[in-house]
């Protein structure tokens, strides 16, 4: 009973030693190695977004919206749509392909942007624009 005793308060004291809370996560800050922009059709756009230490894909996708927005209000206009996104991975380096429609008036469609909302959203997380 007392080994067992022993034993039990040799691992509450190892336990004691160890921070088991799992709160603190080390993870390197994305990395925006950059943007380029090719207007493809009146108000179809495409950005290639370059980026390293990518946590998830949502990450990238997040990149090429703050782009897409910058761009929008650059232009004139108030809001962009996404329409695609091709995504692929080369020697650690995150590239996205995505092109996005920009317009004065908010569009159909389901992944609609209010530019000037997105691109305040991006400063407020540190995401580069344009």
């Amino acid at each position: 009973m007392i080994r067992v005793a022993l034993i039990s308060l040799a691992g509450l004291a190892l336990m004691a030693c160890t921070d088991v809370s799992g709160d603190e996560v080390s993870r390197a800050a994305p990395d925006y190695l950059g943007v380029d922009t090719s207007l493809l059709d009146g108000d179809l756009v495409q950005f290639h977004v370059t980026m390293d230490r990518v946590g998830a894909l949502e990450d990238l996708n997040d990149y090429a919206d703050c782009a897409a927005a910058q761009y929008a209000l650059i232009r004139g206009y108030g809001f962009a749509r996404h329409v695609r996104t091709k995504t692929k991975q080369e020697a650690g380096i995150w590239k996205a392909d995505a092109v996005y429609t920009i317009s004065p008036a908010l569009p159909r469609g389901l992944r609609t942007l209010d530019a000037e909302v997105v691109v305040q959203d991006c400063k407020a997380n540190g995401i580069p624009t344009v």
